[in-house]
């Protein structure tokens, strides 16, 4: 005579994570995409304007107020235009953060009444910069050139060095160290200068950076 089989309940996705649980298994991970909050793609980069030497305060006050309110899916990322300058002291380099635009802070945000009232009523903060109460965002041109200048001067800090057109300067590294020559031309955007140098008697161009040269006292 056959045992009669008793009605087995229907699995469900917590029977079924309980079951994987007490067998020591994981239960199957849940959808990246599915957990992942999209970044708001009307979020667009505006500068505001702050009492200078106080932009790195306005940047906290401000993260913390964005926390406060809640507005975490209307306002992004805080940036101070600063970079990193090398200078030389006492023959030794010393890097440094140095705002390129001081008194400014750019902000990341979807702008509406409330975002504007939380950003303007942050305590330093002085107003947008835009055509009288209506903020302008930043172009894709100047976002290049502030907001990605920042991203790149981290990799290669400025050299806080000025040099002048038939300057005499010592090359400190590469294959003409501790030649001496005479400043030719001066790329600032680059950081280059062109040397001439003195090789086998001749006056010979040679392309340096502003590091690998010193001036000479």
């Amino acid at each position: 005579m056959m045992e009669e089989l008793e009605p087995q309940p229907e699995a469900t996705p917590e029977t079924a994570a309980a079951t994987a649980s007490a067998d020591g298994a994981e239960p199957p991970a849940a959808d990246a995409a599915a957990t992942t909050m999209p970044q708001n793609p009307n979020m667009k980069w505006y500068i505001i304007h702050s009492y200078s030497g106080f932009e790195r305060k306005v940047k906290e006050s401000l993260e913390s107020r964005v926390q406060a309110f809640g507005l975490q899916d209307k306002i992004g990322k805080v940036l101070i235009p600063t970079e990193p300058v090398t200078e030389i002291r006492g023959g030794k380099k010393c890097t440094t953060e140095r705002a390129f635009l001081p008194g400014y802070v750019l902000v990341e945000m979807d702008m509406d009444d409330n975002v504007w009232h939380v950003v303007k009523s942050t305590p330093r903060v002085t107003g947008f910069v835009g055509t009288g109460q209506q903020p302008t965002p930043m172009s894709p041109e100047e976002v290049d050139s502030i907001v990605y200048r920042i991203d790149r001067s981290k990799d290669k800090p400025r050299l806080k060095v000025k040099f002048e057109k038939n300057e005499s300067v010592r090359i400190t590294e590469g294959p003409f160290a501790t030649f001496t020559g005479v400043v030719d031309e001066v790329n600032e955007d680059r950081e280059t200068l062109k040397i001439m140098v003195t090789i086998f008697g001749r006056s010979t161009p040679v392309e340096l950076e502003f590091g690998q040269v010193e001036k000479v006292a």
